[in-house]
């Protein structure tokens, strides 16, 4: 049986949402990660070995304890969030978005976030990770169905395709018919890719090529506090920063406070064409002067990926004017772009961070994962 017939049969066999079952599954789940850890970490190792990848995106790829201690700590989460999210809500009653094709690249959590959250709710899962973690995957995919299995719940809810040919994305790019949603996880192309490749509806989750304007009523230290933060603890994720838009007035003063709080990060101000719109994906901030505000928001217009853009700046009418003006699934305005987590807004566990304008837009959260039927209560009333 193909991993698609699988995935529609488990998905129809499956609990309603809010069924203990789920429950059961985010806690076996944290206890399958918590006994196999050692295996998995051996696995991811050989996987690293042979990647030929080199710093952030070796970082990346590589597990240790600390991801262990995160992914139980989601799953905890998500077991508390469940009541919430599955509860009938006056006359509408929670059900999930169906079938759920996940792709991703090279970084193993994703793995385990997608096996949990859609499943949690119900959903059926197909799970396709980049091929640099074949082994890893495979062990997190066994981990996963076996949990769910220990749960009752029906096998085929979540899979991880193993087989790295790419005809095999391709087929599974066309099975609309029973796919209901596509969720790339990644690079702007590999988004682009799946826009352009499938009729699936697409939750487009990547692509943070993510500005921060300052403005010259900015506050010179607070502006490089916001800016290393927004950079430095994450720097390949898709809520980081990539460019500084440095008001001309400030510009100068800006640069020279970077400059002294370099250590171990790159100030890049020599820009080549090739610089804007991208993602460095590694400790580099670039940096461009603009003349106001308005130059700041027609680059961003230009180059910004919709993902997640920020302001400093002191004068209210700037920053009204860039909230009024800048279009992205997250505005922050004098804080960390890396605010824009489901977890720091108070917005539960999330899957992804959608750019996408329909359905959903910002944290990929439980919720998201839903949809719903109304309930009609006729008592014998017609139309007529």
């Amino acid at each position: 049986m193909d991993v698609v017939t699988s995935a529609a049969q488990a998905r129809v066999a499956a609990p309603p949402p809010g069924d203990p079952r789920y429950a059961d599954y985010c806690s076996e789940l944290a206890a399958g990660l918590t006994e196999d850890w050692t295996r998995v970490l051996a696995a991811n190792a050989a996987d690293c070995a042979e990647s030929g990848l080199t710093g952030e995106l070796l970082d990346r790829l590589t597990l240790a304890q600390r991801h262990l201690d995160v992914l139980l700590k989601l799953a905890e989460d998500v077991r508390a969030e469940l009541p919430r999210v599955t509860g009938r809500v006056g006359n509408r009653i929670a059900k999930p978005l169906g079938v759920l094709l996940m792709i991703y690249e090279a970084r193993p959590t994703v793995t385990i976030e997608g096996a949990l959250l859609p499943v949690a709710v119900g959903n059926a899962v197909i799970l396709r990770g980049g091929k640099e973690m074949a082994a890893t995957n495979a062990e997190l995919g066994r981990i996963a169905a076996e949990a769910a299995a220990r749960a009752g719940l029906p096998d085929g809810i979540v899979q991880v395709v193993t087989d790295h040919d790419r005809r095999v994305v391709r087929e599974l790019l066309k099975r609309h018919d029973v796919i209901d949603a596509l969720i790339p996880r990644g690079s702007p192309s590999l988004i682009d890719y799946c826009l352009s490749a499938s009729t699936i509806p697409v939750i487009a989750s990547g692509g943070g090529v993510n500005h921060l304007y300052v403005d010259a009523s900015a506050d010179v230290p607070l502006a490089v506090a916001i800016a290393l933060d927004s950079k430095l603890p994450e720097p390949t994720a898709c809520n980081t920063l990539e460019m500084v838009l440095a008001h001309e007035d400030i510009a100068a003063e800006l640069v020279e406070a970077f400059e002294a709080a370099r250590d171990g990060w790159a100030l890049k101000l020599d820009l080549d064409a090739h610089d804007y719109g991208r993602e460095f994906l590694d400790r580099t901030i670039a940096l461009h002067q603009v003349s106001s505000v308005d130059d700041a928001v027609a680059h961003i217009r230009r180059y910004g990926s919709g993902h997640t853009e920020g302001i400093v700046a002191s004068d209210r009418a700037v920053v009204t004017r860039f909230l009024n003006t800048v279009d992205a699934a997250a505005l922050v305005v004098n804080g960390s772009l890396r605010l824009h987590d489901g977890p720091t807004m108070a917005l539960g566990p999330e899957l992804s961070i959608s750019t996408g304008r329909l359905h959903v837009r910002g944290p990929v959260g439980l919720s998201a994962l839903l949809t719903y039927s109304w309930v009609i209560e006729g008592e014998g009333a017609l139309r007529g």
